[in-house]
This record gives C-alpha cells, structure tokens and sequence, in this order.
C-alpha cells in the first residue's frame, strides 16, 4: 500500500490463559498491510496495543478460516495452541456456531465450545521426539528434551538442574536461560521454545515458559502446556490427562493417548476470552 496512506484497522484483544493476542479479522480481504512490519509495531506494550502475538484471520478454501499467527517481533510464529483457541472463539462467536474448523500451516484444526464454555482445540500430533538431549550451560551439564507439537519446544525439568541454575532462576527469572536454550546449536537453525516443568502430582504440572519471538517468559504457553505434558507422561509417568498451571495462574488441560512413545488425539482445553476491540492506525 502508499506508505502516505493511513490505513485504521479494527482489531480485538483477546487472551487465552494470559497469553494475549491482537486479532484482525481480515476474511473481507479489506486491509493490504505488511503484517511482519505490523506486529512489532502493535504489539509493543509501550507505544501500541500491546500482546504475545498478531493473528490475522483469513479466508479459506480448505475450512471455514484460516489462522496466521506472527511472534511479537514479527517473525512468523507457526502454530499457537492459545491463539488458535481465541481465534476459534472469534469466529465461533461472529458466526454463532459452537464448534468450527480452521487451517493453520497447512493442517486442519477443530474446535469446539464445552459444557463448561472452555475451548477445546483438537491438536496435531507431535513429531520430532528427542529425548534426553545433553546441553552445556554456564559449564553445568543440562538434560532437556524436544518435541515439535505445532511449535518446537526444550522441556527442562526444573528439579533436574544444576544448583547454580536454580538460583539464576530463582533471582533473575528465566529469560538468560531460556535464551541460552533457544539459541543452542542442537536446535539450530530456527531455534526453539523452552518450558521449565515442575511435577506436582501424577495429573499436575506447572510450568513456565520462555518464547521464541517474544525472547522473554509468557502468562502461558498453549503448544507449551502440550510438549510439557508429553514429555512428563513419557519421562515422569503422569497420567494422559493432565492440568498444566501457568505462570498467571490459570490451568489449561492436554489430553492424549499414549502408546509407548507414540502421542495421539491430543486436545488442548481452557479458558478464552475478549478483553476489547479497537481501531489502530498505521501507514504500514
């Protein structure tokens, strides 16, 4: 578009479990914005609107809307279980329906409104299983492990690390780590997302999150809250229903069935909401 023309574009702010979108629904093919350029600029909590991520809503031949999601920083953010949530309520709610389909990345998710008006997300299945994979960080060996479940993720079981890592953790957070672990060459080119798990219980589990794009921890994780899940089933022996606790407290619920080390039929489940709509203007 003429970078001299101003473009309002009509947006609503939802969240999934605190993990907060912009939302735009574009299916009328009225805004012609370079969204890569956008996100940065609406996402920012200081000077736009503030959120984890931009989802634009799209037409689709395949299903009934497509999801395209961008990272805060604008790099093309993949598949976001949270964010598929919000966007299915979204659409559900313009077109009063209570369950839907929609395709992100080329695959076909559905979703669905429950008895007790949590959105379910039918997921895909995981792939790109790596167990027991050794990292070197600040001269402490680390045992993380890998699973693509829509995003790519590092799970570290906090328990499992070195002292001098816990207290990094416990006086400055997560974020030099979690760098130190999307960065690492084991997960190169494109990086990964890094959640620390705390097992509390054979069907509860808390986690934190560090997310690629965001380079800092989120509220929650949706493909987070699933690779944290799968891994502790398949590691710490929890149960295939488990209640995952995020970092604003709220819990969303994974499902699967599990056989040995194949995962299957896995459903993310939790609360989504709209905070509010707006109007943003840009020249992008």
């Amino acid at each position: 578009m003429n970078t001299n023309q101003t473009n309002k574009i009509h947006f609503s702010k939802m969240t999934g479990a605190g993990n907060d979108f912009i939302l735009i629904d574009n299916r009328s093919e009225i805004y012609f914005v370079d969204w890569i350029k956008l996100a940065p600029i609406i996402c920012n909590r200081r000077y736009g609107v503030g959120a984890d991520g931009l989802i634009i809503i799209e037409k689709s031949d395949k299903a009934d809307f497509k999801m395209n999601y961008f990272n805060s920083d604008g790099s093309y953010g993949g598949m976001c279980g949270n964010g598929g949530r919000c966007s299915a309520l979204f659409v559900m709610n313009a077109v009063a329906v209570e369950t839907i389909n929609f395709e992100a990345l080329d695959f076909i998710y559905t979703a669905e409104v429950t008895l007790d008006n949590k959105i379910k997300l039918k997921m895909k299945s995981p792939n790109s299983l790596r167990l027991n994979l050794e990292l070197n960080l600040m001269n402490e060996k680390v045992t993380a492990h890998f699973v693509d479940t829509g995003a790519p993720h590092a799970v570290i079981f906090l328990y499992d690390l070195p002292n001098i890592i816990k207290t990094e953790i416990n006086e400055n957070g997560i974020k030099r780590i979690g760098s130190l672990i999307r960065h690492y060459d084991k997960f190169a080119p494109a990086g990964t997302n890094v959640d620390f798990v705390e097992v509390i219980n054979k069907e509860t589990i808390s986690i934190r999150t560090y997310e690629r794009g965001v380079d800092d921890e989120t509220l929650a994780c949706g493909t987070g809250a699933i690779a944290s899940a799968i891994i502790s089933a398949l590691i710490k022996e929890l149960n295939n229903k488990i209640f995952v606790l995020t970092r604003s407290n709220e819990i969303l619920e994974v499902r699967f069935e599990k056989m040995g080390s194949e995962i299957t039929n896995v459903e993310l489940i939790g609360i989504a909401k709209k905070v509010f709509d707006g109007n943003f203007q840009t020249t992008i």
